[in-house]
């Protein structure tokens, strides 16, 4: 099982009624915030649903603490 984090891009199964399927996780716990990559609707999904939808990670949010 995968550990999403802030930040952290994902792929869904489905797209969105825009055409996107890209999407920016904004916030996670036991609802999971997240913003679509290309009309910039937030979506707020629980946890069950989040990880099912969920196709792939494209990239990574949090890559060091970003000071030094």
């Amino acid at each position: 099982m995968h550990k999403y984090q802030v930040g952290d891009v994902v792929k869904t199964r489905k797209t969105h009624p825009c055409g996107g399927d890209t999407w920016e996780v904004m916030r996670t716990g036991v609802d999971f915030r997240i913003k679509c990559q290309q009309c910039g609707r937030v979506l707020m999904l629980p946890r069950s649903k989040f990880e099912k939808s969920v196709k792939a990670v494209v990239s990574s949010g949090s890559g060091g603490s970003g000071l030094g």
